[in-house]
């Protein structure tokens, strides 16, 4: 256990987050998502866990240590549903309600097809799963920057 830390955020997680850079993409998926085999082609190869939560109780964890990248327009994103694109399950509704308490504004999530989708996990920095079990628990967020403390 660590002060001001999550006691979600295992050993591997806080490894992948110190080592992302800023414009790194990091992937949280919920149990039907395929993550293993595409976490295998990101850059860490290894698929990463935080079991026995929501995707929104991940984000929030995560969220709390990662800004996200305010120079994209795409720094966070959720799976579209397939055949229903601009419906927003209660699951998406919730991470964007943690994501815009993280930041402090407003910060919508782009909606990325399915099969866009598992194309733009192949190319982030790792998947994380977790023991989110609704449809749709899919998300990227990409790494932002923090800026110096001003004196």
């Amino acid at each position: 256990m660590l002060k001001g830390i999550s006691p979600l955020l295992n050993a591997d997680v806080l490894y992948v987050l110190k080592a992302m850079g800023h414009g790194d993409m990091l992937v949280i998926v919920d149990t039907n998502f395929p993550a293993d085999s595409i976490a295998r082609e990101t850059q860490f190869g290894t698929l990463l866990r935080i079991d026995n939560v929501t995707a929104a109780e991940a984000a929030k964890a995560i969220l709390s240590l990662m800004p996200l990248d305010s120079f994209i327009d795409d720094a966070a994103a959720r799976m579209e549903v397939v055949g229903a694109p601009l419906e927003v399950p209660a699951v998406q509704k919730e991470v964007q309600t943690v994501i815009d308490e993280a930041e402090g504004k407003h910060w919508p999530l782009v909606p990325v097809e399915r099969f866009a989708f598992y194309e733009r996990a192949k190319n982030a920095y790792c998947v994380i799963q977790t023991g989110e079990r609704r449809f749709y628990g899919c998300f990227t967020l990409t790494k932002g920057v923090i800026p110096p403390e001003m004196v």
